[in-house]
C-alpha cells in the first residue's frame, strides 16, 4: 500500500472538510452541519479560521461588486407564476410591492419577548425593519415577528413552509405577533416565508403577494 492509497487521519478529514466548507462546495445539509459543529467543536472551528485566512488571499485578484438583487429570484423560487391567481394584473403585484415597502419604511419596531424554544430559523436581515423568528420546543413550531409592524388594514401576513421542490403550505395567519402550531418536528433545509394576502389569508391557497421574509430552518 503506498501512502497515497492511506485513508486519512481524523485530523486530515476534518482540515479537508473545514477547507470544503471555507470554499462553499459542500451541500446545504452538510454546509448545516458545519456550522453546527463549529458551535461545539472549537478545534474545527479554528480549522475553519485558519483555512479563511490562507484562503483570503485569492480575493485580492477580484474587485468588490455590489451585491445583486436576489429578491426577485427568491420570489421566483418560493411563489412560482403558476401558483398566482388567474387574471391577476402585473400592476396589482407592482400595488402589493408598494405597500409592503411602504409597511416597511412606516412600521414601528415591535418588541416581543422571548419565546420558549430553540430558534430554528430567522426570517429576514438582522437589520431589516420587518424581521421574524421561528423557534420549536419539540411540539410546536412558532413563528414571532420580532420587529415591524402587522399588515395594514384589509391585509394579513401569512405564514408557508416549503419543502425542497415543493409547492408552498400554509401554516396560518399573522394578525398579531405570533402564530403557533403544533408540529412534530422543524425540518432541516425547509423554507419558512412570510407574504402579504388580502384580509381572510390568500384565496387560492398559494401566496399571491409579495414576500415580506423569507429564511431556511436550520438543524436543532
Amino acid at each position: 500500500m503506498t501512502t497515497d492509497d492511506a485513508p486519512l487521519s481524523p485530523e486530515d478529514q476534518a482540515d479537508a472538510l473545514a477547507a470544503e466548507y471555507v470554499l462553499g462546495v459542500l451541500p446545504l445539509s452538510e454546509r448545516l452541519a458545519c456550522e453546527a459543529r463549529m458551535k461545539t467543536d472549537a478545534a474545527f472551528a479554528a480549522r475553519v479560521a485558519d483555512w479563511e485566512g490562507r484562503l483570503a488571499p485569492l480575493n485580492d485578484a477580484y474587485a468588490d461588486m455590489p451585491a445583486p438583487d436576489l429578491l426577485p429570484k427568491i420570489e421566483a423560487r418560493l411563489f412560482p407564476i403558476a401558483a398566482k391567481p388567474p387574471r391577476r394584473p402585473l400592476f396589482g403585484w407592482l400595488a402589493g410591492a408598494v405597500t409592503a415597502v411602504v409597511l416597511v419604511l412606516t412600521g414601528m419596531a415591535v418588541l416581543v419577548p422571548p419565546s420558549a424554544g430553540t430558534l430554528v430559523a430567522v426570517l429576514g436581515e438582522t437589520d431589516a425593519a420587518l424581521r421574524f423568528e421561528a423557534r420549536f420546543d419539540g411540539q410546536a413550531l412558532t413563528v414571532i415577528r420580532v420587529a415591524g409592524s402587522a399588515a395594514p388594514e384589509g391585509q394579513v401576513q401569512e405564514v408557508w413552509l416549503i419543502a425542497p421542490e415543493a409547492a408552498p403550505v400554509s401554516l396560518g395567519l399573522l394578525p398579531g405577533e405570533r402564530l403557533s402550531v403544533a408540529y412534530p418536528e422543524a425540518p432541516a433545509g425547509w423554507t419558512l416565508a412570510v407574504s402579504l394576502e388580502p384580509a381572510g389569508g390568500s384565496p387560492t391557497g398559494a401566496p399571491t403577494g409579495p414576500v415580506l421574509a423569507a429564511g431556511l430552518i436550520t438543524d436543532l
